[in-house]
C-alpha cells in the first residue's frame, strides 16, 4: 500500500486529535480500538526495537532477544539517523523517560524478548 495524499490528510487528523488528547489512556484507548491485535504487536515491536538501538544495544543483540531480521533493525536504525525530527525526538523522550524512572540504567539494558 502506498501513502496517498489523501492518506497522509487522514494521518495528519488522527496526529492531531491524538496529541490533542489530555491523557495518555485516552491514547492509548484510541489506537487500541482502531488497530487489531496483530497491528498493535507490529507497532510495538517496532518502538521497543528502535527505542532498544537508541540505547545502544546492537541489532545482533536485537535481533537475537526479539526474534526479528536484521533487515526490519536496519530500517528501524536508519529512521533513527535520517528520519523525521520529530520521531527521533520521540525515542529520545521515551528512553529518557525509562532511564530517568530507573528502568533505564546507565549501564548496557538486559535486551529481553516480550
Amino acid at each position: 500500500m502506498t501513502e496517498s495524499g489523501t492518506h497522509t490528510t487522514v494521518l495528519r487528523e488522527l496526529a492531531t486529535v491524538l496529541a490533542g488528547m489530555d491523557r495518555p489512556d485516552e491514547v492509548y484507548e484510541v489506537l487500541y480500538a482502531l488497530l487489531t491485535a496483530r497491528e498493535r504487536d507490529e507497532i510495538a515491536l517496532r518502538w521497543k526495537l528502535v527505542c532498544l538501538l537508541e540505547r545502544g544495544e546492537t541489532q545482533r543483540a536485537i535481533s537475537s532477544a526479539l526474534g526479528i531480521s536484521l533487515c526490519k533493525i536496519t530500517r528501524g536504525s536508519h529512521e533513527l539517523k535520517f528520519g523525521p525530527k520529530g520521531f527521533k525526538k520521540a525515542i529520545r523522550q521515551a528512553v529518557g523517560a525509562k532511564a530517568r524512572s530507573g528502568r533505564g540504567a546507565a549501564r548496557r539494558p538486559n535486551v529481553a524478548k516480550g
